[in-house]
């Protein structure tokens, strides 16, 4: 196997995490990168967003300890994980668990799995029957390696392992929404176990642990790799759109804002529909294309409430017992003051799979949500914040549905690679998925005989083909 001369050309195609993660491996590896986007910043659907001279994020985060190629690339761009994220133990903590009816489920720092059987003895607002249902759904799991061969809804699943409704209103179900984006009478079991491999079923108890972003999501990495790719001599370019994907005598053809230039590889690390739509004109990629047209999307729904600065919550984070019906859409309440000094005073309430959510006016959607939280925390103050703001992403993730099936990064056609949070892999759609393709990606076009193959195939369909457009 031939490996690719140094310094090839490669361009990458989409500035969200996955694409800037191939930038950031291929610029190390020695390739000459060119990363674009369409956008005006970097980070796709985890970027930082400035609202009325505040600066938020599209949306609020927690990264997993097992996301080991994510916090390998933070060391790599410059970024400490230490100073940059809050680590907590893993933990699902509701105000008040007794008295609302939630619980208080916490891990000590005790090596793993110590740490789980001394939350779970510890738990407040469990009983009995539902600690040992835990038990012996952690148990089972393990016996399975955390692995399900055929697969089927979280909710089945839960019903298989014999798990109490309690149980499931206050831990498996919030977690499967948080995790996957997806209700649990839809989203798929296996990738749920995947998750939870890595975090109640992890080996070391430092992969389970939850981390908190305590800088905004484009200044956590994007920024950060965009500087590392100008670095290793490449460069970056905001506003510019991928047009057309077209087969050169010497290289890949790839408009960018009207103008053709040419790469020995391209990374397409953009949105599923618009890799699609590049990739359809072409025969060969014509099933990849429609494969990446026929996902189903979930929203997730970020309201930020501000209060006088001297509020403060008692933790960082808190479960939230949500209820659409009631008017409850809040799932979990942050205080961004605990996380960046700069933000003293402002909440982050969370709402993953928020299709009935996002059919509220902004308006009444954060009044609702301040209403729950002065209920919930019993603070009466919460009802009337200074100013809210709530950052809708409709397309937030891919349903992840049971069986679904997820392109790999390799493509039909030589030197074009996928990049993304939506390509196959066991984890749903999360940062650490969307970091571990662009890695892939990229390996795919440094490690391997890739450019070598594209330039004998073009070479043997004798020039440039057709071309595509993205509207």
């Amino acid at each position: 196997m031939s490996a690719p001369e140094a310094g090839a050309r490669v361009a990458v195609a989409g500035g969200g995490w996955a694409g800037c993660a191939a930038a950031v491996e291929l610029a190390r590896g020695g390739s000459r990168v060119t990363l674009v986007e369409s956008a005006r910043s970097l980070g796709g659907r985890a970027r930082g967003v400035e609202v009325g001279g505040h600066m938020l994020d599209n949306g609020q985060h927690i990264l997993l300890g097992a996301y080991e190629e994510t916090l390998r690339l933070l060391v790599e761009v410059g970024i400490d994980p230490d100073a940059a994220l809050l680590r907590l133990p893993v933990q699902m903590r509701y105000p008040f668990p007794e008295q609302s009816g939630g619980m208080d489920f916490v891990a000590p720092r005790w090596p793993a799995p110590f740490h789980l059987l001394a939350a779970l003895l510890r738990a407040r607002g469990l009983a009995r029957a539902d600690k040992m249902a835990l038990a012996r759904f952690n148990s089972a799991a393990k016996w399975m390696g955390w692995v399900l061969y055929n697969d089927c809804s979280v909710r089945e699943l839960l019903e298989r392992f014999g798990q109490t409704p309690r149980l499931n209103r206050l831990l498996w179900h919030p977690l499967c929404i948080a995790a996957l984006n997806t209700p649990p009478e839809r989203a798929s079991a296996r990738v749920f176990l995947a998750v939870l491999r890595d975090s109640l079923g992890a080996r070391r108890r430092a992969a389970s642990d939850m981390l908190l972003p305590r800088l905004d999501m484009g200044a956590l990495f994007p920024q950060a790799a965009a500087r590392y790719v100008e670095r290793h001599s490449g460069g970056v370019r905001l506003g510019v759109k991928a047009e057309a994907l077209v087969r050169g005598e010497d290289g890949w053809q790839l408009t960018l804002n009207g103008q053709p230039e040419t790469f020995d590889a391209v990374v397409l690390a953009t949105p599923a529909t618009v890799s699609a739509a590049l990739l359809a004109p072409h025969p060969e990629a014509a099933a990849l294309s429609e494969q990446l047209g026929g996902f189903g999307y979930e929203p997730i729904a970020t309201c930020y409430l501000q209060y006088d600065p001297s509020l403060r919550l008692d933790l960082p984070f808190y479960a939230l017992l949500d209820d659409p019906a009631q008017g409850r859409w809040g799932q979990f309440a942050f205080d961004r003051g605990q996380l960046d000094a700069k933000q003293p005073g402002l909440l982050a309430v969370v709402v993953s799979a928020a299709g009935d959510a996002a059919g509220l006016g902004q308006d009444a959607l954060a009044a609702a949500i301040a209403a729950q939280l002065a209920q919930d925390l019993r603070r009466p103050e919460l009802a009337a914040p200074q100013w809210s703001r709530v950052i809708t992403e409709k397309r937030a993730t891919f349903s992840c549905t049971p069986g679904l099936e997820r392109p790999g990064n390799e493509t039909a056609l030589p030197g074009v690679l996928l990049a993304g949070d939506y390509t196959a892999s066991d984890y749903p759609a999360t940062l650490e998925t969307a970091v571990r393709s662009g890695i892939a990606a990229a390996t795919a076009i440094a490690s391997s005989d890739t450019l070598t193959r594209e330039k004998r195939s073009l070479s043997h369909a004798g020039g440039p083909g057709t071309s595509t457009s993205v509207q």
